[in-house]
């Protein structure tokens, strides 16, 4: 992979892609829409339709040769996927149910994947007007009103420990997981926010013990990645941490369960 690639000229193009991608699921959202179910009985709607497109064209426009996976995609078979050592691997529209619930914590996932791991991601909020970006180049940054600030994970888990969570998912295992947490506290907050959160030290822990799929988490975890922390593998039969969640090493798209890591929490 060209080096370039993951440098602040390139990354700020892919910016661009994820902003207005971002415009365009904001004109569908200030109006009336229609909302669809697919398969999985998931939802869908034309503002995750008209951001996939656009994102597929811009990628697409910068001829630099890279397949394109996206959630609104999906169907391309193991057979050719699984020989891809770089591809982009893009969600246009992650937290659909919060954008249908109108409460703007949705956003424009972009990921580009490099051997398994995603090398860069940009994170795009178009509800708050919120982008975060990332590479191992050029570390994690969070922008807002035009101005860029890096970003880091905290230094120090808080006490009580702050632990994002789903709004729109709950399970009595996030429940049992916690307990190795007494003293804690949620914040509750939709979409790839979540890790983002973590990312800029806002929270010190997310644990995910649902299903996601690999578009979900790929973006959000480039950014964790390089603000220090780490999206970990978790096995709940032996209740134990394994490796770092990986990309595109099997058929199925869909991840383990993970937990997002910001600093080191003794209790």
């Amino acid at each position: 992979m060209n080096k370039k690639i993951i440098e602040q000229k390139f990354i700020n193009k892919i910016n661009k892609v994820a902003i207005d991608a971002g415009a365009k699921i904001m004109a569908i959202y200030e109006k009336d829409f229609n909302i669809y179910e697919k398969k999985d009985d998931s939802p869908l709607t034309e503002a995750d339709l008209a951001s996939h497109h656009h994102i597929v064209n811009e990628l697409t426009a910068l001829d630099v040769g890279f397949p394109i996976l996206s959630e609104e995609s999906a169907d391309i078979d193991w057979s050719e996927r699984h020989s891809w050592q770089t591809y982009w691997l893009i969600d246009p529209l992650d937290g659909t149910k919060e954008f249908i619930k109108k409460n703007g914590e949705f956003t424009v996932n972009i990921a580009l994947i490099h051997k398994n791991e995603p090398v860069l991601g940009v994170v795009y909020a178009p509800a708050i007007d919120t982008l975060y970006y990332a590479s191992e180049d050029i570390g994690a940054w969070k922008q807002e009103s035009g101005v860029a600030q890096q970003i880091n994970i905290s230094a120090k888990a808080e006490n009580p420990i702050r632990v994002v969570g789903s709004r729109s998912h709950q399970s009595d295992a996030i429940a049992g997981y916690l307990k190795n947490y007494p003293n804690h506290e949620m914040i509750p907050m939709g979409s790839s926010l979540k890790l983002c959160l973590v990312a800029e030290g806002k929270a010190d822990l997310y644990p995910r013990l649902g299903p996601t799929c690999e578009w979900d988490t790929a973006a959000a975890h480039a950014i964790v990645k390089a603000a220090g922390g780490r999206c970990v593998i978790f096995d709940e039969k032996t209740n134990s941490e394994t490796e770092d969640l990986s990309y595109n090493t099997k058929e199925s798209l869909l991840n383990p369960y993970f937990i997002v890591k910001g600093p080191v929490i003794n209790e």
